[in-house]
């Protein structure tokens, strides 16, 4: 039996209310002496002539525990969906620490079905909550289809625009929620809405923009900073991603997947060619020293620094990668990634490229997708030409599901990231759970007004 594990949560810390204490409002009989400021000696405390060291008003910090959610599939030895399991069937363990199923929600083609209800968080001293209220909106499934027209060729467009009709036709269903955003020059941004024309609008408007090979190596330099384009790129279409896998955080109990059209990231690519490398095949660029000036300058002569420096462009994009894959475990959304290119073969005729370089680059940009979903609980559908079973699988892994809840009695409040695992009581069963969540950093202190 394999077991994969995940979920969701936030720890927010507040500051603890500091007590004053009020003074004496009765004035002292007249030729007495005043008492001294300050609070009135504790019962019990030392008498006259006894130095007591000044108290200092320390803050008290007090633990919410917001409620953690994760979706959990399990599957029988026929693959197929197991939906009679209820709350003493499962065991959670979050840090190896087993936690109590507070909540468990069912949904089984499509349709939700409240198994159990959480009860409320336990009141914290001081603060007085209002109960919460039930929404109105109960979408049994919610899409999220991100267009990076970033890093789509202009000459898939066309494809593209076929496959994203496609995709609306054979994932999106009546009663389902679906928003769409793309990262450049398209402009297609629709909030989450059930109008299915909307989907049909925004095919139109797709445009692929991204960056050909050979302006990736004439624009490319020498340096680190050779690059900036790509790294502009690969930070505006994770940043618009991020931006709206934030706001599903909103949406509780809903397993939400998000559907990434992309060619993949790679933002150190034909490095060969960029710095003349006179091995790279077919190579019709200048080498270091002609770029230079000098003629007679060999490859050798060339600061070896400057190109070691561009291999930290693969750090940015593991970071970036890193911190997209959080805010989607945060938000409890799944991450599907897509190549409408294909199965890809060498680059286009036009294109005078290292196939060896071209292998790499392609195969950096396919590892990319599959990082993204695989650290987030989906799968990357990539080099095929058919993707009618992709699609399939990603309707069926959306329509049937558990959304389990727990209140984190985990003994460390500081660590952010948390290992998650789900098990099932019931013999021969295949568990798919999230593997890990990681809390979100607090918000930073709010500088004074007046400081500078």
């Amino acid at each position: 039996m394999s077991i994969r594990i995940p979920f969701l949560a936030r720890i927010v810390l507040a500051a603890g209310l500091l007590t004053t204490t009020l003074a004496a409002q009765n004035a002292p009989p007249a030729g007495q002496q005043p008492p001294p400021a300050g609070p009135p000696p504790a019962q019990g405390a030392p008498q006259e002539g006894v130095q007591l060291p000044k108290q200092q008003n320390q803050p008290t910090f007090r633990m919410a525990i917001d409620l953690v959610t994760t979706d959990v599939i399990v599957r029988d030895g026929n693959g197929q969906f197991v939906a009679d399991l209820n709350k003493d069937d499962f065991q959670i363990l979050e840090d190896d620490v087993k936690q109590d199923v507070a909540s468990l929600v069912l949904v089984h083609g499509g349709r939700v079905l409240n198994q159990l209800l959480p009860p409320p968080p336990p009141q914290q001293e001081g603060i007085i909550l209002p109960a919460a209220r039930p929404t109105n909106d109960a979408a049994g499934r919610i899409f999220l289809f991100v267009i990076d027209d970033l890093h789509l060729n202009f000459r898939d467009t066309s494809r593209v625009r076929q496959l994203f009709k496609k995709m609306a036709k054979e994932l999106v269903h009546d009663g389902d929620m679906f928003g769409v955003v793309s990262s450049g020059t398209s402009s297609i941004a629709i909030d989450l809405t059930y109008d299915q024309k909307r989907l049909e609008e925004a095919a139109n408007k797709i445009s692929g923009s991204a960056l050909k090979p050979s302006e990736i190596i004439e624009a490319g330099g020498r340096g680190p900073d050779g690059l900036s384009e790509l790294k502009y790129r690969s930070h505006t279409a994770f940043s618009t991603t991020y931006d709206v896998i934030g706001n599903l955080e909103k949406i509780h109990n809903r397993r939400k997947a998000v559907i990434l059209l992309s060619n993949g990231y790679d933002l150190n690519p034909f490095e060969g060619a960029r710095y003349g490398d006179p091995n790279v095949i077919g190579q019709k660029y200048q080498s270091p020293g002609q770029m230079l000036g000098n003629e007679s300058s060999s490859n050798s002569d060339y600061d070896p620094f400057s190109r070691q420096s561009a291999e930290f462009s693969d750090a940015d994009l593991i970071r970036e990668i890193s911190e997209l894959t959080k805010a989607a475990n945060r938000a409890n959304a799944t991450i599907y990634t897509i190549d409408p290119r294909g199965l890809v073969a060498g680059a286009d005729l036009d294109e005078e490229v290292d196939p060896n370089e071209w292998n790499t680059y392609v195969r950096k940009q396919q590892d990319s997708l599959r990082t993204l979903a695989d650290l987030t609980g989906g799968f990357a559908a990539i080099n095929s030409n058919d993707l009618t079973k992709a699609l399939k699988r990603i309707d069926a892994e959306t329509s049937d599901y558990y959304v389990l809840g727990y209140y984190s009695t985990n003994p460390d409040p500081t660590k952010r990231r948390r290992k998650l695992e789900v098990k099932t009581s019931r013999s021969n069963l295949e568990v798919w759970s999230r593997q890990s969540y990681s809390l979100k950093l607090p918000p930073a202190p709010k500088k004074p007004k007046d400081s500078k």
